[in-house]
């Protein structure tokens, strides 16, 4: 019987069986690798590209591009050793306090990014908003939520006389400095005046009878008085100006994209970097979070939800007026300014109907650390908030600059943003990415 030749396998069969063994095996590889690797954490960004007008923006915000905090004209002992180390112990010192119990430092833990981690502040009493980090607030023109106050020292003593906060006297606050920090008060302001004699517990700002107490005194000695908790004011100034900015890996990523430093991906994981992406472009956070503070210092209704449904909060609209009013402004009787140096109380904006609702941009350093988020702590997490700002709802007193107005509605002056649109991947990754603003993360 005649055999018949087992036919050879032609070359381009063989090519093919190897291709699919090759293939084959790099798939199970890739599948080992991907189980090894289940619940790591996400890969480092690699090399990414960023186009001339990304850098740019990216530059902005490094902390290498913060300036020196600007001179306080109204305050000349700002940059003294003394006054922020005598700022610093009455920052601490909780007797100047009606109960003894309420410091400077009570809402502004140092151990907390110097706020409270809660959403309405608690002094002697229950407040209405939430506390504001004060590291950086020295770049600030206006200060509180609101802006209701010109410098940190005019911020400084707000809290001292609010009935819910230190809940204070300025006649207990000038006789406790006499008391406990005369020399070191004298060596920075001059002597104190007189104080024998005054009640313990009179203010323009007390119960009536505290009123009627202060109205009592002699104007002379009202003013020395005022002059006195004026200083305390600046001293405490003095200090909180003095706290740094501590500088993050964010910081650490961008200025190894300005040097072109191609391991600058490694200080990134990729769901962070896709997360600045969309905080510089697609999301539009840098709009308002913008500079090396990651704030325009500007105020802006984006219709968070009040606390309390009935009495919205009128924010910003309901501030100017207080601010010009206040004994302790830029052009008060106890500035050191010139009125020429006040340009930015004299020609304050206050006819502006997008005023009406809104509150300070909120610096972002260190905010994945200090939940919950917003005035007065209306949403528990970051990613409670920029579900907000995708939500865009309707604000409750005033103009959202979110929303879109019906036809015929009256324009804000805030030009309209258009709808920010973020698919739930991309809503994880700007969350990531705002971690990388925390020194500790």
């Amino acid at each position: 019987m005649m055999s018949i030749p087992k036919a050879k396998p032609s070359r381009p069969l063989l090519s093919l069986v190897w291709l699919l063994l090759v293939s084959a095996a790099a798939g199970f590889g890739a599948l080992a690798l991907t189980v090894a690797h289940a619940g790591d954490e996400p890969p480092a960004a690699g090399r990414i590209r960023w186009s001339a007008e990304e850098r740019a923006v990216l530059a902005s915000l490094s902390l290498r591009q913060l300036p020196p905090g600007p001179a306080d004209p109204s305050n000349a002992v700002e940059r003294h050793p003394a006054a922020i180390d005598l700022g610093r112990r009455l920052f601490e010192d909780p007797r100047l306090s009606r109960t003894g119990a309420v410091s400077c430092a009570s809402c502004h833990d140092p151990a907390r990014q110097f706020q409270d981690g809660l959403p309405v502040s608690r002094g002697v009493g229950a407040g209405t908003r939430r506390a504001m980090p004060i590291v950086g607030a020295g770049h600030a023109t206006w200060l509180f939520w609101d802006g209701r106050k010109d410098s940190l020292w005019s911020q400084a003593l707000g809290p001292l006389e609010d009935a819910v906060e230190h809940g204070t006297h300025r006649t207990h606050v000038a006789q406790h400095v006499a008391r406990h920090y005369g020399r070191d008060y004298e060596a920075l302001f001059g002597a104190l005046p007189l104080l024998q004699g005054l009640p313990a517990e009179a203010g323009p700002k007390g119960s009536p009878a505290e009123q009627a107490a202060w109205q009592a005194i002699e104007p002379r000695r009202r003013t020395e008085v005022s002059r006195v908790f004026a200083n305390v004011g600046k001293a405490i100034a003095a200090f909180e100006k003095s706290l740094p900015v501590v500088p993050t890996r964010l910081d650490r990523y961008i200025d190894a994209v300005e040097r072109g430093d191609r391991h600058a991906g490694q200080l990134l994981r990729a769901d962070e970097v896709r997360g600045l992406r969309l905080f510089i472009g697609k999301a539009q956070c840098v709009s308002c979070h913008n500079g090396p503070l990651f704030t325009d210092q500007q105020f802006h209704n984006t219709g968070v939800p009040p606390r309390d449904p009935a009495r919205p909060d009128r924010g910003r609209a309901a501030a100017t007026r207080a601010v010009l009013a206040d004994e302790f402004n830029c052009l008060g009787p106890f500035s050191d300014a010139q009125p020429s140096q006040c340009q930015e109380l004299r020609f304050m904006v206050t006819d502006d109907a997008a005023l009406e609702g809104a509150f300070k941009t909120p610096g972002l350093r260190g905010v994945a650390d200090r939940p919950p988020y917003m005035h007065a702590g209306q949403f528990a997490t970051l990613e409670q908030v920029v579900r907000h700002y995708v939500a865009a709802p309707h604000a409750a007193a005033g103009h959202s600059e979110l929303t879109h107005r019906h036809a015929g509605a009256a324009a804000p002056k805030h030009a309209e943003r258009p709808p920010i649109e973020l698919s739930e991947a991309e809503i994880a990754d700007l969350v990531r990415f705002l971690g990388t603003l925390s020194a500790a993360h």
